[in-house]
C-alpha cells in the first residue's frame, strides 16, 4: 500500500525535512511505502511522479504554505501543519488511509482557500508564505554584506570597483529585494499569479516610502484581495477572458495599490516606523533587557513556528538598512539556545534521556550553531511540560545578557559560522558569554527537571 505526501514549512529549511522523515519512519514500521515530496528553501525534491499517483492510497498535505493540491484529484487526503506530521505522523498515517475520496477537488480546493481566507490559519499561511520566499534574499543579502565588510573593512563602499565592494555592492541589491519580494508572495499566496504585479509593485513603494516591512505586509494583503475581488466582480465576454491575466488585472490592482501606499497608507505607516525605530534606539538598561527576555521566549516559545517567525521577522527589519542591530543579534542567540540546551542535557545527564534522544543530541550541536531552532522540536514533542519552560528561560536569559551588553549583529543568519567574520559581530566576547550562559541555564533546568529513564 502507497501512500504519497507532501511537507512544506514556511523558511523550508528544517520542519520540511523533519516532517518528510518522520512519516518516512512511521510509515515503515506501520509496513507501508510512502513517498514525500519535499517543497522546501531549494525547490521541490523528490517529486512526486503520475505513475506515483496511479499507485498511490492516499495524500498527506503536511504545510504551512499554500500546496498545489489539483494533481491528489480523486485520492483520499488530509491536510495539517508540518507540526503535525513531526509529533504524530503514524496516527496522520492512519487517518489518511481512513480518509474519504474528494472526486471534485476543484470544487473542495476552493472552498478551503475560501474558508482559509476568513480564518486566522488562512492569513497567517498567507504571511508564511511571503516569509518563505523573502528569507532567501535577507540571509543571502545579509552575508554578503557581511563577506563585503570582511574583504574590504568597515568603509568598504568608499573604495567602488573593489572586490569587497562588488561583493557588499551584491549583497545590499539582494538584501532591498526583500521587501517586494515579502509583499509580491503574500500578494500571490491570496490572489495566485496575477497578484504578483500588484504585490512587487506595493513592496518597492513601501520601501521607497519608507513605510519598510509592516508597509510590505499591508500593501500585500491588499494587493491579493484587490486582485481576488477583481476577479470576482468583473466579467469579461468570452472571447476576450484571456486579456484578464495579462491586461485586466494586472493594470488595475497595480494602479489601485499605488495610488493607496502613496496617498493613503505610506505617511502614516513611515511615522509608526519611525517611532518605533527612535524608541528602539532609546532602549538603554533595564529596557533593554526586558526586551531581550521577551524577545528570547518568543524565540524559544514554539521553535520555528507563527511566535518564533514574528520576534525573526521583527528583527530582520531592523537591518534592513545594512546597519547592525541589537535586536538581531539577541534574536539570533536566543534562537540558538533551544537546541544547543538540549544537546547539553543529553550529555551531563545520560541516564534521563533515550538512545533514541540521546542520538538526536549530537545532531542538536550542529543545528543549534547553525541557528536552526527546529532541532529542539523533537525533545519538545515528547516532553513538552519540561523541555519548553527550560529552553524559553535559556533564550530569555541569552537574550537578555546580549542586549545588556549591546552586542550587535550585521546579519541576519548564520549561527556561529558568522562570528568569524570579521565587522558582523559587535562586542563579540560578551555575546558568545550570552550564548554560552543560555544553553548552560537550559542544559542545567533540563537535567534537574527530567526523571531518569527506567530500565
Amino acid at each position: 500500500m502507497k501512500i504519497v505526501a507532501v511537507t512544506s514549512c514556511p523558511t523550508g529549511i528544517a520542519h520540511t525535512y523533519m516532517a518528510a522523515e518522520a512519516l518516512q519512519m512511521a510509515a515503515k514500521e506501520l509496513g507501508y511505502e510512502i513517498k514525500v515530496e519535499t517543497q522546501g528553501s531549494v525547490g521541490a525534491e523528490n517529486v512526486i511522479t503520475e505513475q506515483d499517483l496511479k499507485e498511490a492510497k492516499a495524500v498527506i498535505i503536511a504545510a504551512d504554505t499554500n500546496v498545489d493540491k489539483s494533481r491528489f484529484k480523486g485520492l483520499p487526503m488530509v491536510e495539517v501543519s508540518v507540526k503535525d506530521a513531526i509529533k504524530d505522523p503514524k496516527a496522520l498515517i492512519n487517518k489518511a488511509l481512513n480518509a474519504k475520496p474528494k472526486e471534485n477537488l476543484t470544487e473542495e480546493v476552493n472552498k478551503i482557500k475560501a474558508e482559509e481566507k476568513e480564518s486566522r490559519k488562512g492569513l497567517y499561511k498567507h504571511l508564511m508564505t511571503g516569509v518563505s520566499y523573502m528569507i532567501p534574499f535577507v540571509v543571502a543579502g545579509g552575508i554578503l554584506i557581511a563577506l563585503g565588510f570582511a574583504f574590504g573593512g568597515i568603509y568598504v563602499y568608499e573604495n567602488v570597483g573593489s572586490f569587497g565592494e562588488i561583493i557588499f555592492s551584491t549583497g545590499k541589491s539582494a538584501f532591498a529585494l526583500m521587501i517586494p519580494v515579502l509583499a509580491g508572495y503574500i500578494a500571490y499566496s491570496i490572489g495566485d499569479r496575477p497578484g504578483l504585479v500588484p504585490g512587487f509593485v506595493g513592496g518597492a513603494l513601501a520601501d521607497k516610502l519608507g513605510a519598510g516591512f509592516i508597509g510590505a505586509l499591508i500593501a500585500g494583503l491588499i494587493a491579493g484581495y484587490v486582485v481576488v475581488l477583481l476577479k470576482k466582480y468583473i466579467k469579461l465576454p468570452k472571447s476576450m477572458e484571456g486579456l484578464m491575466p495579462v491586461l485586466v488585472l494586472p493594470v488595475l490592482s497595480t494602479a489601485i495599490i499605488g495610488i493607496i501606499m502613496v496617498l493613503v497608507l505610506g505617511g502614516p505607516v513611515k511615522s509608526i516606523n519611525d517611532a518605533m525605530a527612535a524608541w528602539l534606539n532609546g532602549l538603554q538598561g533595564t529596557s533593554a533587557v526586558f526586551l531581550g527576555i521577551i524577545l528570547g521566549c518568543m524565540m524559544a516559545l514554539d521553535m520555528g513556528g507563527p511566535v518564533n517567525k514574528a520576534a525573526y521577522a521583527f528583527a530582520t527589519a531592523t537591518i534592513a538598512a545594512g546597519q547592525p542591530s541589537t535586536i538581531m543579534a539577541a534574536v539570533m542567540a536566543a534562537g540558538m539556545v533551544p537546541p544547543l540546551g538540549l544537546a547539553l542535557a543529553t550529555v551531563i545527564s545520560k541516564n534521563k534521556f533515550t538512545l533514541q534522544e540521546r542520538e538526536a543530541g549530537k545532531a542538536a550541536w550542529a543545528l543549534g550553531l547553525s541557528f536552526i531552532t527546529e532541532g529542539a522540536i523533537p525533545f519538545a514533542a515528547s516532553d513538552p511540560f519540561r523541555v519548553i519552560p527550560s529552553i524559553m528561560v535559556g533564550s530569555a536569559v541569552t537574550g537578555a545578557i546580549s542586549m545588556f551588553f549591546g552586542s550587535t549583529l550585521a546579519v541576519p543568519h548564520g549561527g556561529i559560522w558568522v562570528l568569524f567574520i570579521p565587522n558582523v559581530v559587535g562586542k563579540l566576547l560578551p555575546y558568545i558569554i550570552a550564548i554560552v550562559a543560555g544553553t548552560v541555564v537550559s542544559g542545567l533546568m533540563l537535567s534537574i527537571l527530567k526523571k531518569p529513564i527506567e530500565k
